[in-house]
């Protein structure tokens, strides 16, 4: 049994060596660079790095891209439900009226979405 492992073993081996043996030879054959106040500043496309280093996001950034979250996991379901489709139609019209229901229950949280103005930009 563990003959079927030893492959695996292997593998773990090799990779954390790998990672040892990179770490190791930058350390040794990289060059230590020299620290300064001008070396540490920020560079920002030539502007002075005067301000707050992270800026705030408006909480709507936030609501629209958990809105595309959603809606891309709903195509990422359908593509293999519409592959499989053709050849699942044997079935009866289970595997149809499933995936109604939940193209139904997204169109839903869309017009809801819509209505509460998640998508307006003007705002």
């Amino acid at each position: 049994m563990i003959r079927d492992y030893l492959p695996i073993l292997l593998q773990a081996i090799v990779a954390i060596g790998f990672a040892a043996v990179s770490l190791i030879a930058s350390v040794v054959l990289g060059k230590a660079g020299k620290r300064s106040k001008v070396k540490d500043t920020s560079y920002e496309c030539g502007m002075l790095p005067i301000g707050e280093a992270q800026p705030r996001f408006s909480v709507k950034f936030y609501l629209v891209a958990m809105l595309f979250i959603l809606f891309d996991i709903e195509i990422v379901f359908m593509y293999p439900w519409a592959v499989v489709y053709r050849d699942m139609i044997q079935s009866g019209s289970t595997i149809f009226w499933s995936m109604f229901s939940f193209v139904a229950i997204l169109t839903v949280g869309y017009v809801y979405a819509v209505k509460k103005g998640a998508l307006n930009w003007k705002n």
